[in-house]
């Protein structure tokens, strides 16, 4: 079974960019996306062989996630179930039988780390729901953490030691999420493996240099760990800042 998770960094945008070259080439069970920054109604998508799922933020052209799957599921969950948290069209869970497929797109804590406060009260909630699925079934979560984990996931990690997505609270919170019982699966795979990221800065021509962040991850709980296949980040594809990471399963 084939998992894919992009920001797509605006969906109409991404559309325009060979968003579905890729999506028919790669052919995969589960697409889910993040920071689509769409509306209801402003896209119109009719994909034969695929259900789709929004969860779109409440402000217009901001956030928002969705998931297309071949495979119908049992239940579909918007959000985490805390008000606070349930605005932005950040979180899709998918249930099946004997798994859930989570797709979220986790606050960045802004220049000058501006709702790093904010951040924190989301991460401890984001992983109680996931140690609540986790508790019921094997749980594959994917999407825009927006943290680069260790210095080996970043280009420059001395430069950006206390920016968004590479503060020392943002990688504790990564590291307690992870010994709750999640398998980063990159890591999994290629533990050593350096200078692949999954977003570049559209500025200072990042991506042509090549300096990146890997913030874009497939985790998948420990239960699963004996069925996990490959993982793979796609650094090929353009279309966004972001580029697509891959989770191959055998369920």
């Amino acid at each position: 079974m084939k998992l894919i998770s992009w920001n797509v960094n605006g969906l109409r945008a991404c559309m325009t960019k060979g968003f579905m070259d890729f999506f028919n080439e790669i052919d995969a069970d589960f697409f889910c996306l993040q920071e689509i920054k769409l509306s209801e109604g402003q896209l119109e998508w009719d994909k034969e062989g695929y259900e789709a799922y929004w969860n779109y933020a409440e402000k217009k052209g901001y956030s928002g996630t969705a998931i297309f799957t071949k495979h119908k599921p049992i239940s579909v969950a918007y959000g985490i179930g805390v008000e606070e948290h349930d605005h932005e069209g950040r979180v899709i869970t998918l249930e099946y039988d004997n798994y859930y497929v989570v797709t979220v797109y986790t606050p960045n804590s802004q220049n000058e780390v501006a709702r790093l406060d904010y951040r924190m009260v989301w991460e401890d909630a984001f992983r109680e729901y996931l140690l609540g699925l986790k508790a019921k079934k094997h749980v594959m979560v994917c999407g825009d953490l927006n943290v680069a984990h260790k210095e080996i996931d970043i280009k420059n990690p001395k430069a950006n030691r206390r920016n968004a997505g590479f503060t020392d609270e943002e990688r504790e919170k990564m590291t307690v999420l992870l010994e709750s019982g999640f398998i980063d699966t990159f890591r999994h795979f290629y533990p050593d493996m350096e200078q692949i990221y999954s977003w570049w800065s559209y500025r200072f021509k990042a991506r042509e240099k090549n300096a990146g962040w890997r913030i874009d991850y497939f985790l998948a709980s420990e239960d699963l760990k004996d069925k996990l296949v490959d993982a793979k980040i796609h650094t090929e594809i353009v279309g966004s800042d972001h580029c697509p990471v891959e989770l191959d399963v055998d369920l």
